[in-house]
């Protein structure tokens, strides 16, 4: 109920309830990154919701305050949008000196269709000790990820990665590659002992992602394990086993392409850029214990991620458009401590109706209604008298363009919305009591004239009336809505200083609240008038021009009607 009236009364006020900013999580840190995921049309649009996905999250000075932070950054905590439920989060770049850095956070759900999916990255705690739930490098990641390879600059050998899989021969890298730094693609394989048990134990499903840059997309393999085969051929994306094939996609020569594939329940898919591209039957083969990546590729390759479970399309999209650089999915927005209070200050309705006192609440509600019943009389009058106007500018044309039947001008017509031919009707209708204009009918004398207009000036009178009807409520809108307002404002500062001397505190943050809620009935009340007032002036004037056409009209009937079937 009380949402219902906080609508009706930001309606009433004209004022808009701006999104809620979350409390500060913590004095402590003085500064944070909100990240937002878009999966809206605005943004990158899905349709189902994705669960505990990797995101990543780039910072740089004009997100992230590096300055603030410490220089290892071991004061980062990740908070999800509530601002209280800690995240799993893992650093693969932190680089204070150049100010750039990149987490991995373990996002539980991303909602379709929502520009909602967010996030804090806090910082800025010189005190603050490395995060626990960091300590791990696969804490970004959920138990269904078997290994990802980021191939980080934190060591060049290009160990870097989840699951504790390290490969068997050096990895050369390259600092500058998708994310933070990326593995160079020489033609000769890099091989990780990785074992296929948790693949076999979890159904044989599998599913693996990886960025690539290629030199020459015309012939380069990608992955190879056991009896599973990835590569590129002519410029499509290609997977193999045994004797089944699978190919789809387009992937053009130095330019970063996300590639996946999915594989299990007797299904391969494949995913360029994450779109679907290709599907078909194939079965999972037997994938051994050694998986070689980048056999004859040229080029960057990043961010290879083997999960033991079948990822859905919108799970991969989420992922792809993390890691991406020209995604429109991720936003980042540096705040501080002090800007969220201005902001959180600055325009929380929520902090005044929360403070709202029952008296308060009594004077908006009837502030509510008036506002209604002065919107509904505004326009029940505005489209009455719109369609007077018309009407009666439609009747005077033929009124004044008859001659010998003026007394006829009723048969065939029917100007229903126009006063004027109202008050004709109500003349003829007097004539024709006397037969005037009848065959042989009598002449209109002086006595029956003036009877005939006392009628007519008795129906301008009811029509005059019938025009200003419920034209009152305004001017009690106009005349009340302040008052009332005002008189809500004034019980609401004494009901708060009665309660401040009761409780003895006096300090401003105590004072603050209430006041400001007080005020808000005066608001309410300035909200009733001032539409009120610009309605009523206006419906006046139109009211007042149409009383004027009705007079001049009695008084140009009268004489007609005297002209034609008066004595001469």
């Amino acid at each position: 109920m009380r949402k219902a009236i906080l609508g009706l009364a930001l309606a009433i006020s004209g004022i808009a309830l701006p999104g809620a900013a979350h409390a500060w999580w913590n004095a402590d840190w003085s500064q944070r990154t909100r990240i937002t995921l878009n999966t809206s049309t605005q943004g990158l649009e899905t349709k189902e919701a994705a669960s505990n996905v990797a995101v990543a999250v780039r910072l740089h000075s004009g997100n992230f305050d590096f300055l603030s932070a410490k220089e290892d950054g071991s004061d980062l905590r990740v908070l999800a949008a509530d601002d209280k439920t800690p995240l799993k989060f893992s650093v693969e770049r932190f680089d204070n000196a150049n100010e750039l850095a990149v987490l991995w956070v373990q996002m539980p759900s991303v909602l379709p269709g929502s520009d909602k999916n967010q996030f804090y990255v806090y910082a800025g705690n010189a005190k603050a000790e490395k995060d626990p739930g960091d300590s791990v490098a696969a804490a970004g990641f959920d138990a269904a990820t078997l290994a990802a390879f980021h191939f980080s600059d934190k060591n060049p050998t290009g160990a870097d990665h989840q699951g504790g899989v390290k490969p068997v021969n050096p990895v050369a890298v390259d600092a500058n590659g998708l994310l933070a730094a990326s593995a160079k693609l020489d033609g000769k394989p890099i091989t990780y002992p990785l074992s296929d048990k948790a693949i076999v134990d979890g159904g044989n499903q599998l599913t693996i992602s990886l960025w690539v840059k290629l030199t020459d997309v015309a012939r380069a393999g990608l992955l190879e394990w056991g009896g599973l085969n990835l590569a590129v051929k002519q410029g499509k994306l290609q997977l193999s086993s045994g004797k089944t094939e699978l190919a789809g996609g387009e992937l053009v020569a130095g330019k970063w392409t996300h590639l996946a594939m999915r594989l299990g329940l007797g299904k391969a898919t494949l995913f360029v850029a994450g779109v679907q591209v290709a599907q078909g039957d194939m079965d999972t083969p037997s994938l051994g214990s050694e998986l070689r990546v980048g056999n004859g590729a040229q080029g960057l390759l990043d961010e290879l991620v083997v999960s033991s479970n079948l990822r859905s399309a919108d799970w991969l999209a989420v992922s792809a458009g993390a890691q991406g650089a020209e995604s429109k999915l991720v936003a980042a927005q540096k705040e501080s401590a002090d800007s969220a209070e201005g902001e959180e200050h600055g325009g929380h309705m929520a902090i005044l109706v929360k403070n709202l006192t029952t008296d308060a609440w009594v004077v908006i509600i009837i502030l509510g209604i008036m506002f209604v019943i002065a919107a509904w009389v505004t326009v029940a009058k505005a489209v009455l008298v719109s369609r007077a106007a018309k009407d009666n500018l439609s009747f005077l044309k033929r009124f004044r363009n008859a001659d010998k039947d003026l007394l006829t001008l009723a048969n065939g017509a029917d100007h229903k919305h126009s006063p004027l031919f109202r008050l004709y009707k109500a003349g003829v209708f007097q004539l024709d009591k006397r037969s005037i204009g009848q065959p042989d009918g009598p002449i209109l004398t002086g006595p029956a004239m003036n009877a005939v207009k006392a009628s007519v000036d008795a129906d301008f009178v009811r029509e005059n009336a019938q025009l200003n009807s419920n034209m009152v409520l305004l001017t009690i809108a106009i005349a009340g809505g302040p008052f009332l307002g005002l008189l809500g404002t004034v019980v609401g500062v004494m009901i708060t200083f009665a309660a401040i001397a009761a409780a003895g505190d006096v300090n401003v943050n105590a004072i603050a609240p209430g006041i400001a809620s007080a005020l808000l009935a005066t608001v309410a009340g300035l909200g009733v008038a001032i539409p009120a007032l610009f309605a009523y002036n206006y419906l006046a004037a139109m009211i007042k021009n149409i009383s004027s056409d009705m007079q001049i009209f009695i008084d140009e009937f009268i004489t007609r009607v005297a002209e034609v079937h008066g004595a001469t």
